[in-house]
């Protein structure tokens, strides 16, 4: 077994909320620099920068995960991330399909674009990314389970849009690969506040929306070979593949 280092969350210049620096080529060369192997691509309900970010990872040596931060309908922030091309692709069709199609105005909420390897802007998202979807947090888990991807609660500690600030607690037939904590807590501090937590992995993220923020914590994780098989069965502790300290 290896241990390798892991941010799961990262924005890019997608999201109305992240900086326009946040480019592929910038994400990729911050993860570099800070020593991260596998990064996680995290846009607000969508995929569609994540493409070309895992193209120019794998020129680096970097694995990334290609999926989103979805808003539920409870408004629960919540990490998903699929394996093949494929899977990625329908799951932004079943992203568009359950988000509402209210105009985004990009001086009050932000830019969303999309660019190519050379920083041109190749798509404008019309839609306001930071709405709820349609779907609950539960059809949202099933989904993501049935179609063999990863589901990961963000940044449970926040006050605002995590599971416990819209739920109030953590409903006990909720089937996820790990919780998030955020960067502004640990996972020992929050599980000593919420001890029901400990029967999930923990992993802790950056939620990086500038470049200086990629790679700010990161997780150590243990595996065989870094694939996207094996980081969700670390995910999930099996077979002695786990978050590590």
């Amino acid at each position: 077994m290896n241990i390798h280092r892991a941010d799961f969350h990262i924005h890019t210049l997608l999201s109305p909320c992240g900086d326009l620096s946040m480019s592929p080529a910038n994400i990729i060369s911050a993860a570099s620099r800070k020593g991260l192997e596998i990064i996680g691509i995290t846009d607000h309900n969508s995929t569609r920068q994540s493409e070309l970010v895992k193209k120019l990872g794998k020129e680096k040596g970097i694995f990334v995960l290609q999926g989103a931060e979805v808003t539920t309908r409870e408004e629960v922030h919540c990490l998903a991330f699929f394996e093949d091309p494929d899977s990625v692709k329908a799951f932004q069709q079943y992203i568009d399909m359950h988000l509402p199609d209210l105009q985004n105005d990009p001086v009050i909420f932000g830019d969303q674009v999309v660019v190519d390897e050379n920083e041109d802007i190749i798509y404008i998202e019309e839609k306001l990314l930071v709405n709820a979807t349609t779907v609950t947090i539960g059809e949202l888990e099933k989904y993501v389970r049935e179609n063999g991807g990863i589901f990961i609660p963000a940044h449970i500690d926040r006050m605002k849009n995590s599971i416990y600030s819209q739920l109030g607690f953590i409903p006990g037939d909720l089937k996820a690969d790990a919780l998030e904590v955020s960067r502004r807590s640990t996972p020992e501090n929050f599980a000593s506040i919420k001890p029901e937590i400990r029967r999930f992995s923990i992993v802790t993220n950056s939620d990086a929306h500038f470049p200086e923020h990629i790679g700010m914590v990161w997780n150590n994780i243990q595996i065989e070979e870094i694939s996207f098989k094996e980081i969700k069965m670390a995910l999930s502790g099996i077979n002695d593949r786990k978050i590590v300290s």
